[in-house]
């Protein structure tokens, strides 16, 4: 009898360890990867609530002269994460973590009014299916690209202040052209969970292509009223939706 009993408790703590080591850990690694155009402070005020909800968060600075090297820059971040990240892309970062979110350590992916490619797709290709209503985008000389900044406010980020338009019109980040017409490979939105935001009013990246994006991809949607900058314009909106990504992650 005694010699059952402990056959008994000794399954029992077999069969509580293994429950315990199923249940998934929670996601706390948030890494932010910005769009073209900009660097990543404009995640700050998203940045600032994850942080006080508890979470580590990370943006990425990537140098936008090819898709290659911006993946490599998010991919140098992910490995200074401890556990599971939530990778979460604006605009064109979203073909950023469709790669770079194939990394073990990445847990979900969240797409924030941003381009989910299939393989062999590009930015531009995508683009060309629903072409957006900003036509403001100029090449230099050398191949790079930026926003005219008399049309940056109305076409990048209408909901934000003219004055702060203004700065961002003025710093603006160039993104290399090569960098717009690299083909995707295999995105991670295939065998990972995604969430992605429609911004009903983007006039960078057609809202109907954002529409068509995430319903191939099976993402989870939520769609703003709000410009392409919806990440700046409505902070508390995003961060509750990254929280609720990671929330679901973690159970």
């Amino acid at each position: 009898m005694f010699k059952k009993s402990l056959t008994t408790l000794a399954l029992s703590l077999v069969l509580s360890v293994y429950a315990q080591s199923s249940m998934a850990a929670p996601v706390k690694n948030i890494v932010l990867v910005h769009g073209a155009f900009v660097d990543g402070s404009g995640w700050d005020p998203v940045a600032h609530i994850l942080n006080k909800a508890g979470y580590k968060v990370s943006i990425v600075q990537e140098p936008q002269t090819s898709l290659a090297d911006d993946v490599a820059a998010t991919r140098r971040v992910l490995a200074l994460q401890s556990g599971k990240s939530l990778l979460v892309g604006h605009s064109y970062a979203g073909m950023i973590i469709s790669d770079a979110g194939n990394d073990p350590s990445v847990a979900g992916l969240v797409y924030i009014a941003a381009f989910q490619p299939e393989q062999g797709e590009s930015l531009l290709s995508l683009a060309k299916k629903y072409p957006p209503a900003a036509q403001s985008i100029t090449e230099t000389p050398d191949h790079f690209l930026y926003i005219k900044p008399e049309n940056f406010h109305a076409d990048f980020a209408a909901d934000l202040p003219v004055k702060e338009t203004n700065l961002l019109a003025q710093s603006q980040l160039m993104p290399a052209v090569a960098a717009f017409t690299a083909p995707a490979g295999v995105p991670a939105w295939k065998t990972k969970p995604s969430w992605a935001v429609v911004a009903t009013q983007d006039r960078a990246i057609n809202p109907e292509l954002e529409r068509f994006m995430a319903k191939r991809a099976h993402s989870t949607v939520t769609e703003l009223k709000g410009n392409h900058a919806i990440y700046a314009s409505q902070p508390e909106k995003i961060a509750v939706l990254i929280e609720k990504a990671a929330q679901s992650l973690s159970q």
